[in-house]
């Protein structure tokens, strides 16, 4: 039997709506709507198209939000000084800020990233969100982590005592979902409310040795590194979750780092590339954006 399909483009169509809300009752107490500005470097076309469905998002759940255009040729003290110009608040009230990513490589992005103020680190990416984060009391978590560990969640999946291989160790995904799946419960949770931490969590990457006997262990599984269609059917243990991150482009077509048909006959639930994860990254882009107005609402 096929795998359950778990569909992140209805989660987060249900996730924007209760954001929209949020959102209005935030503009009625405030008297203006929480702000995002995306800092956007060159002229590649994916990333343009990834902020032009960041500010499509915002559009429907109420949040403001402008895009900086920065040339391609820009230096990295260029980049550091806008940073901190939006930050300052020349361009206006800015609750999150965010850099899109990949940075031409001649920038230094650690440093460009580092300048963001961490209580406006929307993508959670500042050392001090992570820092966070690893002591299990996050603030802002990175977003397409904070989507796995979602959809997860409203699929019923245990991760308690469960077994998770994550195959990928960015500072973007592996090691912050890592820290969300192994992390303590809250103490108190709220009637009605699930969880998914308490898990064993195995982290796999490029120098992994016999990466399928780890991956075949996995109650969950997560693929996060880019390579499309490295997982494959024999690599995942029969009724698996098995959660894609991968967004490749590969004979004009988008797949993921999964063989989804493959694997779809062996696993239990499995997410699709496109309508999976990456919608969810969105919807806690505009999630965090929220709880950053709220934060500095508090200031």
């Amino acid at each position: 039997m096929a795998a359950e399909l778990l569909d992140g483009r209805a989660l987060a169509t249900r996730m924007e709506v209760g954001l929209r809300a949020e959102v209005d009752t935030f503009a009625a107490m405030f008297g203006r709507r929480p702000r995002l500005v995306v800092v956007l470097v060159g002229d590649v076309a994916a990333s343009a198209s990834y902020v032009k469905g960041k500010a499509a998002a915002a559009g429907r759940v109420g949040i403001d939000s402008e895009v900086v255009g920065v040339a391609g040729t820009a230096t990295t003290a260029e980049l550091v000084a806008l940073v901190r110009e939006i930050a300052r608040g020349d361009r206006g009230p800015a609750d999150g800020i965010l850099v899109q990513l990949p940075l031409p490589p001649h920038i230094d992005t650690t440093a460009v990233l580092d300048t963001v103020p961490p209580d406006r680190d929307v993508d959670g990416f500042h050392p001090e969100n992570a820092g966070l984060l690893s002591q299990g009391r996050p603030r802002f978590i990175p977003c397409t982590a904070a989507g796995v560990q979602r959809i997860l969640i409203d699929a019923g999946v245990v991760a308690a005592g469960r077994h998770a291989v994550i195959v990928g160790r960015s500072d973007i995904v592996g090691k912050p979902l890592a820290a969300l799946l192994a992390a303590k419960p809250p103490r108190a949770v709220p009637p009605g409310q699930r969880t998914c931490c308490d898990a064993t969590v195995t982290l796999c990457h490029s120098r992994s040795a016999d990466l399928g006997s780890l991956t075949r262990q996995a109650d969950i599984l997560v693929a996060a590194v880019g390579q499309p269609n490295l997982i494959t059917a024999d690599m995942v243990k029969p009724g698996a979750t098995v959660i894609d991150v991968g967004i490749n482009r590969l004979d004009g077509r988008l797949v993921g780092d999964v063989d989804f048909a493959g694997v779809r006959e062996v696993a239990g639930k499995i997410t699709p590339v496109p309508g999976g994860v990456g919608p969810l990254t969105v919807a806690m882009l505009m999630a965090n954006t929220l709880l950053a107005a709220e934060l500095g609402s508090r200031r």
